[in-house]
């Protein structure tokens, strides 16, 4: 089920929603996220794609007593593969942690299951 897409006369199809959640695991934390703007290979039952992904990141910050500190859940945009057999999706997402006070920037590398509806 894609929202918005369409098709180019080699029959390769680009989604900006492609209807897969999918929960994981990164950086000591968790994510919710669906697929957004991709490229897709898809041959029938399986398909992989490479795009961006608009997620909700589900973790608690470690500071000390009485420092601020961010929202246990907050939106996040990362980027990574995503492959689908039939209706189960795996994914390997990259998210970029910025630079704090107390830490560099760094990327950091996830993995993700889900079902695509």
């Amino acid at each position: 089920m894609a929202l918005l897409s369409f098709e180019t006369k080699a029959q390769t199809k680009i989604a900006l929603f492609d209807g897969t959640i999918v929960g994981g695991y990164v950086d000591h934390g968790g994510y919710i996220n669906c697929i957004g703007p991709s490229i897709k290979y898809l041959k029938k039952p399986f398909s992989i794609s490479a795009g961006l992904l608009p997620s909700l990141r589900i973790k608690e910050d470690k500071v000390a007593a009485g420092a601020t500190k961010n929202s246990l859940i907050t939106p996040s945009l990362g980027l990574g593969l995503t492959a689908v057999f039939n209706h189960i999706a795996l994914q390997l997402p990259l998210y970029y942690n910025a630079k704090t006070s107390a830490k560099n920037g760094e990327w950091n590398v996830g993995v993700g299951l889900g079902y695509k509806l």
